[in-house]
């Protein structure tokens, strides 16, 4: 039993990599194209759900959502996630049905294909190491909420080495509330084990995601940032504490 196991994570990693190797420069390329033109823009979110759904299922992860009738797909949101894995992004592009764009640290839109797919598709990079260009890229991030994006934050700015929910930054929530739109809270559970922080191997395995309620914004001022990122934060660690059920 434990011989098949092995084979089968090798296996879905082989076809993980294969899967990642081809489609990697030809979709990246496709959403550049298509970002030339209007029309061409209302099908990349579709080739994005596409692609990372595909990840998922060759990952062989098996998902559990509950608070899916919480959120319209035809409304825009600020989600706001816990980190634990690069996998978290694959999940959370699976399971919401949105436009979605979302912060990413500026080295990975210097990869080819896929930095300018990233780019192309409406996500923004950020300066973690530089204040004044983080201040830049959350206005950019404004900008793309005018344009009929939600965006996906991850308040702990970076992929917890444990598994425990880290310290918010505030970067996301002066966004939120710049924007006007809700804050979404979303509890991962189980991705870690998927791809822990520092791994290459995937592990197939079954990952829970709770999803809660909006917390309007409109109304609020920059003087509410830490109580908004502190309401989110005992939401999502709420959720943590019951294994996303």
């Amino acid at each position: 039993m434990k011989t098949f196991k092995k084979f089968e994570i090798f296996l879905r990693n082989f076809t993980f990599a294969f899967y990642l190797l081809i489609t990697v420069p030809t979709l990246g390329t496709l959403i550049v194209l298509l970002s030339l033109c209007q029309t061409g823009k209302r099908i990349i979110p579709k080739i994005q759900h596409f692609w990372l759904s595909n990840m998922v299922r060759i990952a062989g992860v098996r998902l559990e959502v509950r608070g899916l009738e919480h959120i319209r797909p035809e409304e825009n949101y600020i989600f706001a996630a816990n980190h634990q894995s690069q996998f978290d992004i694959p999940v959370i592009g699976t399971i919401l049905p949105h436009k979605i764009s979302w912060l990413a640290k500026k080295s990975l839109f210097k990869i080819p294909f896929f930095g300018w797919g990233l780019l192309a598709a409406g996500c923004v990079p950020i300066d973690r190491e530089n204040p004044r260009k983080g201040l830049e890229s959350l206005m950019l991030a404004v900008g793309k909420t005018k344009e009929g994006f939600s965006v996906l934050i991850f308040p702990e700015g970076t992929r917890s080495p444990d598994g425990r929910l880290q310290p918010f930054k505030v970067g996301g929530f002066i966004l939120a509330i710049k924007s006007g739109l809700p804050v979404v809270p979303i509890a991962i559970c189980g991705t870690r084990e998927v791809l822990p922080k520092g791994k290459l191997l995937l592990k197939p395995g079954l990952v829970r995601v709770k999803i809660f309620p909006p917390i309007p914004t409109k109304g609020l001022t920059l003087r509410d940032k830490h109580k908004l990122a502190e309401l989110v934060r005992l939401r999502i660690a709420d959720g943590l504490k019951s294994g996303c059920r």
